[in-house]
């Protein structure tokens, strides 16, 4: 990647950052840049619609200026960048204003809730090729995801015959969506545990594994839970070649399952907890072996003489790192794309990538059939649109 150049309103670090939004994320972000833990980055301003909010930060963070306009503030000259922690709907309009003013952006995940709202963004962010675009993709960061793909990349568990993500570490009571008007619904959030819990999961699942060429899903909306979005998914999806993933997820699972299986044809990674990895590395591809074992041989399966583990060898990885280090490598890195061009973790064009699959998932599952990862666009947008006119809560979306 060539270098970025500075920001039009300074010419050197520390990248001053505007917060859009001061939520829980954005709050985080704010403590994280304070106090001194993301390299080459300061607070340049805040900007939130809520003025008790606004409030509270002005008083934590005194000398940083805060808009109730984020367009204001855009326009201030006291910030070289921002990050979006706003609702989803929202991420790739304030992406666009951003980079429309100079501003370099780094979006919250999800990019979107339909992807042709953020191929809008991408398609915008590719005329300003002077300006840094990112997404907040921090599990990217995870050093055990990074060690994973790395294993894959380098082919040493072969080319992947099937993949598997179970992970339902998301339970949610009834409360949690009882506190927002907008929280779970299609018209304010624009679905359920697909587009606010496991957007991470689904942009590794792909990082790592490849995209998938078609999805198949059954999915329970308002399941356990008094909701019109999703609560429950499982999803089959087709690589191509005969290969063939699975993801399954939910938000009423106490006791939570979170289990991650890479099998290749010369080996295999099994993730818990996204804490340890067991990696086995098989001596010979699994067909060599299968064609090597005669009738007598595999005989042997059944009455004890045969050892799998004489055909492999297990490596176990456990790396883990603070909570709260991962977004701040990502501010860092975001930063230091600004300043001296290093390359991004997380471009912000892959943002659709996630969002691409999460449509495709809900859109499988509205038509009761399998369907394309390169699905109807339109066609997705007018079956979210009855949702929501159905919901009578929210404007149904135009674009």
């Amino acid at each position: 990647m060539s270098p970025a150049p500075p920001s039009p309103h300074r010419q050197a670090g520390p990248v001053r950052l505007g917060i859009i939004g001061l939520g829980a994320q954005g709050s985080m972000y704010a403590k994280l840049i304070a106090d001194g833990v993301v390299a080459n980055m300061s607070l340049g301003a805040f900007a939130e619609t809520d003025p008790a909010a606004l409030a509270r930060a002005s008083e934590r963070f005194p000398g940083v200026p805060g808009y109730a306009d984020h367009l204001v503030m855009l326009d201030s000259g006291d910030v070289d960048a921002v990050v979006t922690c706003v609702p989803h709907y929202l991420h790739p309009q304030l992406g666009i204003d951003a980079l429309q003013r100079g501003v370099h952006a780094l979006v919250e995940k999800p990019a979107g809730v339909y992807t042709r709202q953020v191929r809008e963004l991408n398609a915008y962010a590719a005329t300003r090729p002077e300006l840094t675009f990112a997404i907040m993709f921090n599990q990217r960061l995870n050093p055990l995801y990074q060690r994973i793909k790395q294993v894959v990349d380098d082919g040493e568990i072969g080319a992947i015959r099937h993949t598997s993500w179970i992970i339902t570490t998301w339970w949610r009571p009834q409360g949690y969506y009882d506190q927002s008007a907008w929280r779970a619904t299609w018209g304010g959030e624009g679905g359920g545990v697909l587009v606010n819990q496991a957007p991470h999961q689904l942009d590794l699942w792909q990082w790592i594994c490849g995209v998938p060429q078609s999805v198949y899903a059954k999915v329970a909306y308002g399941f356990r839970r008094d909701i019109a979005v999703e609560d429950e998914v499982s999803v089959l999806v087709d690589y191509g070649d005969g290969a063939t993933g699975v993801f399954v997820t939910a938000t009423h699972d106490l006791v939570g399952t979170d289990r991650f299986e890479i099998l290749g044809d010369r080996g295999k990674i099994v993730v818990e907890g996204s804490a340890t990895a067991t990696i086995t590395r098989l001596h010979e591809p699994e067909q060599d072996l299968s064609a090597s074992l005669d009738a007598a041989s595999a005989s042997s399966i059944f009455t004890g003489g045969f050892d799998p583990a004489e055909h492999y060898s297990t490596e176990v990885v456990d790396l883990t790192s603070a909570w709260g280090a991962q977004h701040a490598g990502v501010l860092a890195n975001f930063a230091a794309n600004i300043l001296d061009g290093t390359p991004l973790v997380a471009p912000g064009s892959d943002g659709i990538l996630g969002v691409r699959l999460a449509n495709a998932i809900h859109l499988s599952s509205f038509l009761g059939r399998e369907v394309p990862l390169e699905h109807d666009e339109d066609l997705y947008l007018a079956e979210l649109n009855r949702r929501i006119a159905a919901e009578g809560l929210f404007p149904e979306r135009t674009s």
